[in-house]
């Protein structure tokens, strides 16, 4: 099956609670490639590219995230995977 690409926009208490870098954890554990950072109004956006299943299983993961999160929303968008991602990584920009 071919990879794909999410973009996720996760909403709530989900900046400073580790939320990146619990995501980075999982998606590494899920062989998945992209990154996530910290939006200006405080979302978190994650550009994850795979195979669907385990973009699903990130996607449930992120409903919860770390203990200390408390996910409101979720916006996800489909796209084409680009292929440009090595791994995983958080991006500070």
């Amino acid at each position: 099956m071919a990879d794909i690409r999410w973009t996720l926009r996760i909403s709530g208490k989900v900046q400073g609670v580790y939320y990146r870098a619990s995501t980075e954890k999982e998606a590494r554990r899920l062989g998945l490639r992209g990154y996530a950072r910290n939006l200006p109004d405080g979302c978190v956006e994650v550009v994850a590219e795979g195979p669907v299943d385990d973009l699903k299983l990130l996607y449930d993961w992120c409903l919860e995230g770390p203990k200390e999160a408390e996910v409101t929303a979720i916006q996800v968008d489909e796209s084409p995977a680009t292929g440009t991602f090595s791994g995983f990584s958080i991006r500070y920009d």
